[in-house]
Parts: C-alpha cells; sequence; structure tokens
C-alpha cells in the first residue's frame, strides 16, 4: 500500500496559473491557490497544504475546538517556502482594540490599518493559535499545517463577491497582538520541534535527525522539504506527502530535509 496522499488542487481568485518548482503547472486558464493532501483514518484530525498567492487573501479567523460548532476548531501554522520582495503576512493586531473597532473597520475597509503586517523570507515560521485574526499578502508560497476544518470567518475581502462572518468572528477573535515567540526563522541545517501542542505538534527535521528524536511515535504526516524520504521504503518526492504508521518507517537522508507532524490525542 502506497504511504503517498493523495492531492486535490482548489481555485482560488488570488492563485497562480503557474507553479514554482516542483509543482506540475496547473492551466494557465485557472488559477490554483491551493493544494491539499487528502488524510486517511491515520491522520485525520491533521491536514497539509500548499499555498500559491498573487493577490491578498481575506482578513479572517478561525474558531477554536470549543467555539466550533463542529466541534474542532483551526489552529495552524506556515512555513515561508518563497517570498517575493515585499511579502507581507498579517497577524494579530498592532495594539489591543476592541469589538467595536474591528466591525467598523472591517465594514469600511480600514481594517488592514489596525493589523500587524510582517515582512516575510523564505524560512519563515508562524504559528497561528485559533482566534488569531490574520491575512496573507501576494507573493508567497506557503506550507500550512492545520488541524482538519475549513471553517472560515471573514472579516474583510477587498471587495471580493463572497459572504462576510463579522457576528461569527467577533465572538471568536482575539482582540490583541499575536506573541512573539509563535514566529521562528528556520535553519535549514538544524533540525528543531517546532510546535509541540496543544492540538498537534511538528517538527523541522535535517540531517541525520530522526522523528524519534522529538517525541514522534506512531501515525506521522511526513512532508519532504529537499533530498531524500522514504516511508515504508517508498521514496516520496518533495512537494509531496505521506503517512506513516510508525516512526521507525521514515527514512531521511544525512542531506534531505522535512516536516513530520503528528496529532496530539490527548488535546481534549
Amino acid at each position: 500500500m502506497s504511504a503517498l496522499l493523495s492531492t486535490k488542487r482548489v481555485e482560488k481568485p488570488w492563485g497562480r496559473s503557474t507553479l514554482p518548482d516542483p509543482f506540475e503547472n496547473a492551466n494557465r486558464d485557472s488559477k490554483t491557490g491551493e493544494i491539499w493532501f487528502e488524510p486517511t483514518a491515520m491522520t485525520d484530525a491533521l491536514l497539509a497544504k500548499y499555498l500559491f498567492t498573487s493577490e491578498k487573501l481575506s482578513v479572517q479567523v478561525h474558531p477554536s475546538d470549543e467555539t466550533s460548532p463542529t466541534g474542532r476548531g483551526k489552529d495552524e501554522c506556515w512555513l515561508v517556502l518563497d517570498a517575493d520582495p515585499g511579502a507581507v503576512l498579517a497577524v494579530g493586531f498592532r495594539e489591543e482594540v476592541s469589538p467595536e473597532q474591528i466591525r467598523k473597520s472591517a465594514e469600511d475597509g480600514s481594517i488592514e490599518e489596525l493589523l500587524e503586517w510582517h515582512p516575510v523570507k523564505a524560512g519563515d515560521f508562524v504559528y497561528l493559535p485559533s482566534g488569531t485574526v490574520h491575512a496573507i499578502g501576494a507573493g508567497l508560497t506557503l506550507l500550512e499545517i492545520q488541524q482538519n476544518t475549513d471553517i472560515t470567518y471573514r472579516l474583510y475581502d477587498y471587495g471580493r463577491p463572497r459572504e462576510l462572518h463579522l457576528d461569527e468572528a467577533l465572538a471568536v477573535a482575539k482582540t490583541g497582538p499575536h506573541p512573539a515567540e509563535n514566529w521562528q526563522q528556520i535553519d535549514p541545517d538544524r533540525s528543531k520541534l517546532l510546535v509541540d501542542g496543544p492540538k498537534f505538534r511538528l517538527a523541522h527535521i535535517a540531517g541525520n535527525s530522526r522523528p524519534e528524536d522529538f517525541g514522534f511515535d506512531e501515525n506521522l504526516l511526513v512532508l519532504p522539504l529537499s533530498g531524500t524520504v522514504r516511508v515504508n521504503g517508498q521514496e516520496i518526492e518533495n512537494g509531496s506527502a505521506a503517512e506513516a504508521s510508525a516512526a521507525a518507517k521514515v527514512e531521511i537522508d544525512s542531506e534531505a530535509r522535512c516536516m513530520i507532524a503528528s496529532v496530539v490525542r490527548n488535546a481534549d
């Protein structure tokens, strides 16, 4: 049985008609915004995807497990793989704001001025707990790992004809700055545990490190970034994703890099 996960291309108005290597170029008449890796029951609480932006995404927020109508919220994180000069991410607010300020600024379009916009480059990593108001800028290629839910409350969408969800967003949104400790710059030659709960664990593995070195044991999501990575003896290419039932089934060559994730099973 193949360890590879099947992929799903998602068209978005802010996506791209051509994609960077190692991804196959899409039809020039469409815009691919996301490539999803569809999990099996082994890692069904996690979703990994690549994002490709040519325009800004909406200003949005996701609920927590406690506030989600399905009981599953959305903690997520992004690894910046490529960034055009001047590319930015908005995460949290510049200062504490009131729900009334958020609503008014969402209605008149000035909410962008309240957000904290961060210049970014390849290797930047940010963790966003549920409730974090955010927006992704243009000119970015991101790897996103998240709780497997697609509940998104949009606050502002630059006049695009899509539904907004102000009441729902204000009920779950954090109203202050994003913690600085949730930002990191990844050294490509260094292995590091990046997220240690509460919903999932994530590590960047480089060189001769092993998933076991960071406490991973079973039901792993494996995302190669470069070099040769094998799962169950099958080589997994950069830009693909695979599942491994046990850490011992993952082989990472000394020149390779990959991301490893697993669900925190006692999160509830």
